[in-house]
């Protein structure tokens, strides 16, 4: 189902969101004072407004209130970012994202209103150490506690062996919730303990961190 969302800020982090946003099929409005920057988001929103969202009249103008969700990316101009948070919070905006230049600017950014706050070079950092410190875990998403939704590559005593076999559960704690096959594309939820592990697959695991971080000793030992 599409939704609404508004892109304020139109660097390069707001022009690959509201790009990306826009391919995926959802209404996008693009907001800057740039007006080489309106052109070159034109082909990739439903919108392009060219604009100073640092005023107030300008903001209210724009019917906000209706999005989904609106996406402050204001590059390293935490006034302008935090200024522009604060009216989108006063006008009832009830998903505010916004990105932060640093850890003291994202705690005033939750003070006036911003319901999401980004770190994309702190968030890129650890997601690229921990690539390197556990290679074999693709990507994951933290939740509560230690838990984590991971993707890992399949281990090479996986391959060839049904899940039921491999008893992830019982002896590794682990639950499978999904495989990605590669080879052709197709996404298994909740895949049966009869189904095979093949090299191309991906699994979709959830566990705590340092059950999953073991597998990636087994690995090594394999190796």
């Amino acid at each position: 189902m599409a939704k609404k969302y508004a892109i304020i800020g139109l660097g390069n982090f707001g022009f690959y969101v509201s790009k990306t946003l826009f391919e995926e099929g959802h209404d996008v409005v693009a907001v800057d004072i740039k007006e080489e920057s309106i052109e070159k988001i034109r082909p990739y929103c439903s919108q392009a407004i060219l604009g100073d969202a640092t005023q107030k009249d300008m903001i209210k103008s724009l019917g906000l209130e209706e999005m989904d969700a609106v996406i402050v990316s204001m590059g390293g101009n935490a006034n302008a970012a935090t200024l522009i948070t604060l009216y989108l919070k006063e006008i009832g905006v009830k998903k505010i994202v916004v990105k932060a230049t640093n850890e003291d600017h994202g705690k005033i950014l939750g003070k006036v209103g911003a319901t999401d706050i980004i770190y994309p070079e702190k968030d890129m950092a650890i997601k690229v150490a921990r690539s390197l410190s556990t290679p074999d875990v693709l990507d994951y998403i933290p939740m509560s506690g230690d838990y984590i939704i991971a993707e890992i590559a399949p281990l090479e005593f996986f391959v060839n062996k049904s899940l039921a076999e491999l008893q992830l559960r019982t002896k590794y704690n682990i639950n499978v919730i999904a495989i990605k096959e590669l080879v052709p594309e197709n996404f298994i939820l909740v895949p049966p303990a009869s189904f095979v592990i093949k090299h191309s697959d991906i699994l979709v695991v959830i566990g705590r961190k340092e059950d999953i971080e073991k597998i990636k000793k087994l690995s090594e030992k394999s190796k």
